[in-house]
């Protein structure tokens, strides 16, 4: 495993680590799922990334009832979760949110389901233009001061209310923010490298990547139609469907298109896909997201595909998906 600063911060993640969305508590149960997080621990993979809104809180509770089983050293992994949309179904407004009540609640919510003392990694899940920034930012630096979060940060914020939380923080003396989760492959690439150009000098943020197989359309399972039991066949995610397949076969051919390259490295379309987003230099980490153990270890093995990825590999991959 190869393991990297989150942004300039002294925290060092491993350059792959594991989500839970979509498939903790819908398409994995408890054995698969002890299965699956002591495949990642064992190949030096030491964040794991979840969320109050996923299945609800369940997704949670059982990583946490999984970690417990496994009894991973604290000091040998981080933990994260975000706030913003709930852990209900239908929530009411002070279920919701980045208020400071619904911070600092769904924190100690999420302590709970994860059976850990403290979060390494608290993200704000969306912006929230119901509640000032001010609000969230104090609410944030509460819980660190309290040691309940080590480290802050956003996902899917836009680059001007991440300033703004910057210079809050920086004029009232709070923790600031040191990383974002954002959406990153090579078919969704102009937030993080032109959007968030101004943050990594500015301010040293880190990103911690998802989505980077774009909900495994650059797998290559989706060339020929929607397989049965995979992310995109889940009822109640419709809309992930519409979004990763409304688009027509223009997707599907840049996918195809990349397969030559990844037949003469003796890779995968998913390992090349992987590998590609750690060459840039501002991804802390590459969150992966699997079902199943084969799957797992497939794109653990993006790493061995890395050092192959040279400048003229890279620049063939660019042709192959049409961008600059």
């Amino acid at each position: 495993m190869q393991y990297r600063r989150l942004g300039t911060t002294g925290l060092q993640l491993s350059a792959l680590s594991f989500g839970a969305w979509v498939t903790f508590g819908r398409q994995v149960d408890r054995s698969q799922a002890r299965d699956l997080l002591a495949l990642a621990h064992d190949h030096g993979v030491n964040f794991f990334d979840n969320a109050e809104t996923y299945n609800n809180g369940m997704a949670e509770q059982l990583m946490g009832d999984v970690i417990a089983d496994l009894r991973f050293p604290r000091d040998s992994y981080c933990v994260s979760s975000k706030v913003f949309f709930g852990a209900v179904e239908h929530p009411l407004p002070t279920q919701r949110g980045l208020s400071r009540k619904h911070v600092i609640e769904a924190c100690h919510q999420a302590l709970q389901r994860l059976r850990v003392d403290y979060l390494d990694l608290y993200f704000c899940h969306r912006p929230d233009p119901d509640t000032p920034i001010a609000e969230t930012v104090a609410a944030m630096d509460t819980l660190i001061r309290q040691g309940k979060v080590l480290y802050w940060g956003t996902s899917e914020w836009p680059a001007t209310a991440i300033h703004e939380a910057h210079r809050i923080a920086r004029e009232n003396r709070l923790v600031a923010p040191v990383v974002e989760q954002p959406q990153y492959n090579l078919l969704h690439r102009e937030r993080v490298e032109v959007e968030y150009a101004s943050l990594y000098d500015a301010y040293g943020m880190g990103t911690t990547i998802w989505s980077p197989l774009a909900s495994g359309l650059l797998s290559g399972k989706y060339n020929d139609g929607v397989p049965a039991g995979s992310r995109l066949a889940q009822p109640g995610y419709e809309w992930l469907r519409e979004s990763v397949l409304g688009q027509g076969d223009e997707r599907i051919g840049k996918v195809r298109a990349l397969q030559p390259i990844a037949d003469e490295l003796g890779a995968s379309l998913a390992q090349l896909a992987i590998a590609w987003c750690l060459l840039n230099r501002h991804v802390s980490t590459v969150m992966l997201g699997a079902s199943r153990r084969e799957q797992l270890e497939q794109n653990l093995g993006a790493l061995e595909v890395l050092p192959r990825l040279d400048a003229a590999i890279a620049e063939r991959i660019r042709q192959a998906v049409g961008v600059a």
